[in-house]
């Protein structure tokens, strides 16, 4: 069995009898189980990656729910967004090194497409994706991970591992959205404050924030919104009617799955505008559109993780951060060690926090 030690910013591979610590799924519904599991060998085209920081994602949650369905991989692995160094490289791996620091992302980039790899916990099997970050190492595919420069901070580079990149890219890639254009964003979490920020850089107007929380719309007007529904207090669909003229919206974004907001989203676009999901929906929710206008123009779909294509756009948004052009840091609301995971999941679900990060040393 693999362990690991820890000296300073390094990290030396030896042959022990040390166990890796995880949150692992056990149950739908319930509190993940932080536990010990044996760290697997690498097979072609995997990596072992010390993790620093995991976010945590709104699709994790969705899965702990249930709300995709059945889950027949349990118990397994969880977190899709994180940074770390490379411990050690398998067999095949030629896009990263020992000692690299890098994002761990979902969507694939570069490199090798590896087998998932096999845990195992008192010798019963725990199962994991080709990325999973709520550990303090973890064992990824090659083109599930994006070299990042040394002076990037790992809590930052969390970030970009879904949140930012989906949200840019649902605005640079999905909507290719021009300047002068209209979006609506419904729901302003994690990835809406990305679509929300992107959009103020291509200079788009009106950008207007709908969500439930009073906080996270004063949020969003930091990170560009020019208007915000509380759609706690407001019915939404007068005031973007308002907004936009009668006209509709150029692109419209849902983040939260609700199939009656994802059908708000739809009819407050315009004729020739854009329609596109991104959050989960429940398994059992159908949503009812007038298709009709989809013979004229009006266009709608999903996004799978903005279009993102992590070797490039990584280092390219980074370039924007180290220019004052992107916030990221603001983004971060809580930091709490891997012991309180549940905890932070549940704020995270009652829409008390914004992104919040596990730290591994904590």
């Amino acid at each position: 069995m693999r362990g690991l030690t820890a000296r300073g910013d390094t990290t030396e591979l030896r042959i022990s009898g040390q166990l890796l610590k995880a949150a692992v799924l056990v149950q739908l519904s319930q509190p993940l189980e932080v536990t010990t599991v044996d760290i697997p060998s690498l097979d072609v085209g995997q990596v072992l990656v010390q993790v620093e920081y995991s976010g945590i994602c709104g699709k994790q949650l969705d899965e702990i729910d249930g709300r995709k369905g059945e889950d027949q991989f349990l118990p397994h692995l969880l977190g899709h967004e994180g940074a770390g160094t490379v411990v050690e490289a398998g067999p095949g791996v030629r896009k990263v090194k020992t000692g690299d620091r890098v994002v761990l992302h979902w969507v694939k980039g570069s490199g090798i497409d590896s087998t998932t790899p096999t845990f195992r916990r008192n010798g019963s099997k725990i199962n994991a994706g080709w990325c999973t970050t709520f550990s303090e190492y973890t064992v990824a595919s090659e083109n599930r991970m994006t070299v990042i420069p040394n002076d990037v901070g790992f809590d930052v580079a969390a970030l970009l591992g879904c949140a930012v990149t989906t949200g840019l890219g649902i605005v640079f890639n999905d909507l290719g959205l021009a300047p002068g254009q209209s979006v609506a964003v419904f729901g302003a979490g994690g990835v809406g404050m990305n679509v929300i920020q992107g959009a103020a850089l291509v200079n788009a107007y009106p950008i207007v924030a709908i969500d439930l929380q009073g906080w996270k719309l004063r949020q969003a007007m930091e990170f560009g919104a020019t208007h915000t529904i509380n759609a706690a207090e407001d019915d939404p669909v007068p005031i973007l009617r308002d907004l936009s003229e009668g006209q509709g919206f150029n692109a419209t974004v849902d983040l939260t799955g609700n199939s009656e907001v994802r059908q708000t989203a739809y009819n407050t676009t315009s004729k020739t505008g854009k329609t596109i999901l991104a959050g989960v929906p429940h398994h059992a929710e159908m949503m009812e559109i007038d298709s009709f206008p989809l013979h004229f123009g009006r266009r709608i779909f999903g996004t799978d993780g903005g279009q993102t294509w992590p070797d490039v756009d990584i280092p390219r948004y980074l370039r924007l951060y180290g220019r004052g052009k992107l916030m990221l840091k603001e983004q971060i609301t809580h930091r709490i060690g891997l012991d309180d995971i549940n905890h932070v999941i549940d704020l995270v679900r009652e829409g008390t926090a914004g992104r919040c990060l596990i730290s591994m040393r904590d």
